[in-house]
C-alpha cells in the first residue's frame, strides 16, 4: 500500500509551529462553533420555522450523517490528493453551504443545506488533527493535540454566546453566517503560511465503500428517527431500519474484499486501536445527546432565554479551556491512562448531578458545578483519547486514522440523538398522558394534545382551554419533559463511567502500532 510521508523537518516546539495551529483551529473550529450553536438555537427552529422535535432532529442528523458516513471518505481523499489541499476544499463548500443555509427559507431548505455543510465538514475535519499529527515532532505532539483541544474549544465557546444573541435578538440566519469572516481568515493562512510536501498516495479511491455505509447509515438513522411519529411497528419503519442494517453489512463485507479499501479492517488488529475507538464511541455518544437535551430542556422547562442558556455555559467552556492544556502535560508525563479515567468519572458525575434538578432548580445551587464539571471532564479526555487512537496506530496513513477516529465520534452523535430521542420521546408521553389521566380532559382536547406530543417541550396548549386547566397541563408538559431529560442524563453517565472502566482494565499502550502490511490484510 503506497502511503503518504512527509518530506520535512517535524516542529520542535510549538511556536515555529503556529501557523499550522492557527489554521486548523480555525478550520476545524467552523464546524465545532457551527454544531454548539446548534445544540443552543434549536428551540428558536421550533418556534420560528414551526419545527417538530423530529425535524429539530434532523436538522443536527442531517449534518451529522454526511460528515459521519463521509468523514473517511474525506480522510483518504486528504491521503490521495494532499491533506492540506483537501482540507481547504471543504473550508469553502462548508462556507457556501453556511451561506445557503442562513437563506434558506423553511425547515426543509435549512436541514439541505445542513446536510451540504456535512459534506463539507467531512473534507475539513480529518485534515486538521492529521496536518498536526504530521506537522509536530512526537515530544510535543501531546501539547500541540492540548492547545488545539483548548483553543478549539475557546472559539467553539464564542459560537453559543453569539450565535444565542444573534438568534435572540436579530435572526438565527446571522449564525450561519458567522462563518464567513472565520473562512476569510482560514484561506489566506492555509495558501501562503502552511507549507510542507507530501508523498501522495497513488491508490483508487472506494466510492462504492463511500456510498454503500452513507446509504446504510441514512436509512438506519431514518427508520429511527421517523419511529416517533410513525412507530417501530410501522412498515417504512422496519423496513428502513432492515435495509440499512444490509447496507452497513455489505459495506464491511466490501471492505474486507477489496484491494484498496476506505476502512481497512486489518487497522483494527491493534486492539488497543479497538479499544480506544470504542471509547471514543461511547464518550461522544453520552456527550452529544447531553448537549442535544440541555438547551431544550433549560429554555423549555426552567425558563431560559437562548442568550441566557450560552451565558450559563460559558463555565463549561472556560473549564475546558483550563484543563485541555493541563492534559496534554499530563499525558506526556503519565501517559494516557489517568487523564482518560479521571476526565470521564469527572463527566459522568457531572451529567449525574442534572438528574437531581427538579421543577424550581436554581442556577447556582444547581446546574453551576455539573456546568462546571463537563467542561472539565471534557478537556481532560480530548487529549489522551486523540493520543490513544494516534499512538495505537502510528503516524503513516494519518488521513485514514484521523478519518476512522473522527467518523466513530460522529457516528455515535449520529446514533446517540436518534435512538435517546426515540427514548426521550416515549417517555415524555409516557409520563404526560399518565399524569393528565387525571384530570377528566374531553375528547377533543385529548386529540389535540395526541398531536402536539411530537413537539415535546414546546408543545402547544389551545387558547379556548381555562386558565386552571391550562395552567395544570402546562406544568404536566414541564414536569414529562424533566423526566425524560434524567432518564436521558442517568443513561448517559452510566456510558462515561463504562469509558473508565475500560480504559482501566482494557486499554495497554505498551505496545504500539501495525505496520501498513497488517493494515492491508
Amino acid at each position: 500500500m503506497n502511503t503518504k510521508t512527509t518530506e520535512f523537518s517535524r516542529f520542535q516546539n510549538l511556536s515555529s509551529g503556529f501557523w499550522v495551529l492557527l489554521g486548523t483551529i480555525l478550520g476545524s473550529s467552523m464546524a465545532f462553533i457551527d454544531s454548539t450553536a446548534m445544540n443552543v438555537i434549536l428551540p428558536i427552529f421550533q418556534r420560528d420555522l414551526n419545527a417538530t422535535i423530529t425535524q429539530v432532529q434532523w436538522i443536527m442528523e442531517g449534518y451529522a450523517l454526511f460528515i459521519s458516513s463521509l468523514i473517511l471518505f474525506g480522510g483518504a481523499l486528504g491521503d490521495k490528493y494532499g491533506t492540506k489541499k483537501i482540507f481547504t476544499i471543504g473550508v469553502v463548500v462548508f462556507t457556501i453551504a453556511s451561506i445557503l443555509s442562513g437563506l434558506s427559507q423553511n425547515i426543509q431548505q435549512l436541514i439541505y443545506a445542513r446536510m451540504m455543510q456535512g459534506i463539507g465538514g467531512a473534507l475539513l475535519v480529518p485534515g486538521s488533527l492529521s496536518i498536526i499529527n504530521i506537522s509536530f515532532d512526537e515530544k510535543i505532539k501531546g501539547k500541540a493535540i492540548g492547545i488545539w483541544a483548548g483553543l478549539t474549544a475557546l472559539t467553539t465557546a464564542l459560537g453559543p454566546l453569539i450565535g444565542a444573541w444573534l438568534a435572540e435578538y436579530y435572526s438565527w440566519r446571522l449564525v450561519f453566517f458567522m462563518n464567513i469572516p472565520i473562512a476569510l481568515i482560514v484561506l489566506p493562512v492555509l495558501l501562503t503560511k502552511v507549507q510542507f510536501k507530501e508523498t501522495l498516495n497513488k491508490n483508487k479511491l472506494d466510492i462504492v465503500g463511500s456510498f454503500l455505509i452513507s446509504l446504510g447509515l441514512g436509512l438506519i438513522i431514518y427508520g429511527l428517527i421517523e419511529s416517533s411519529n410513525l412507530s417501530f411497528t410501522n412498515p417504512i419503519v422496519i423496513s428502513s431500519i432492515l435495509l440499512g442494517i444490509i447496507m452497513v453489512s455489505g459495506f464491511i463485507y466490501y471492505e474486507n474484499k477489496i484491494e484498496n479499501p476506505i476502512l481497512p479492517l486489518g487497522i483494527f488488529k491493534s486492539l488497543d486501536f479497538t479499544i480506544s475507538n470504542i471509547i471514543t464511541f461511547i464518550f461522544w455518544a453520552a456527550w452529544n445527546a447531553a448537549i442535544f437535551f440541555l438547551p431544550l430542556t433549560f429554555i423549555q422547562v426552567f425558563g431560559y432565554r437562548v442568550d441566557q442558556f450560552a451565558v450559563g455555559f460559558i463555565p463549561t467552556y472556560v473549564a475546558l479551556i483550563i484543563f485541555a492544556p493541563i492534559s496534554g502535560f499530563l499525558v506526556n508525563r503519565l501517559g494516557i491512562k489517568l487523564p482518560l479515567i479521571l476526565g470521564n468519572l469527572i463527566i459522568g458525575l457531572s451529567y449525574y448531578l442534572y438528574t437531581l434538578a427538579d421543577l424550581d432548580a436554581k442556577y447556582i445551587n444547581d446546574f453551576l458545578l455539573p456546568i462546571t464539571l463537563m467542561g472539565a471532564g471534557v478537556g481532560l479526555t480530548i487529549s489522551p483519547l486523540v493520543s490513544a487512537v494516534f499512538g495505537s496506530a502510528g503516524r503513516s496513513n494519518s488521513g485514514l486514522i484521523s478519518g476512522i477516529n473522527n467518523s466513530i465520534g460522529r457516528v455515535a452523535g449520529l446514533f446517540a440523538i436518534a435512538m435517546m430521542g426515540v427514548v426521550a420521546i416515549n417517555y415524555f408521553n409516557y409520563e404526560f398522558f399518565m399524569s393528565i389521566s387525571e384530570f377528566n380532559i374531553e375528547k377533543t382536547l385529548k386529540e389535540v394534545l395526541d398531536n402536539e406530543k411530537i413537539n415535546m417541550g414546546a408543545m402547544t396548549i389551545p387558547n379556548w382551554v381555562t386558565p386552571e386547566l391550562k395552567s395544570k397541563l402546562e406544568t404536566a408538559v414541564r414536569l414529562s419533559f424533566l423526566k425524560s431529560f434524567r432518564i436521558i442524563m442517568y443513561i448517559c453517565s452510566c456510558l462515561a463511567f463504562i469509558c473508565s472502566i475500560l480504559t482501566l482494565f482494557a486499554l495497554n499502550q505498551n505496545k504500539i502500532l501495525i505496520d501498513d502490511k497488517e493494515i492491508n490484510s
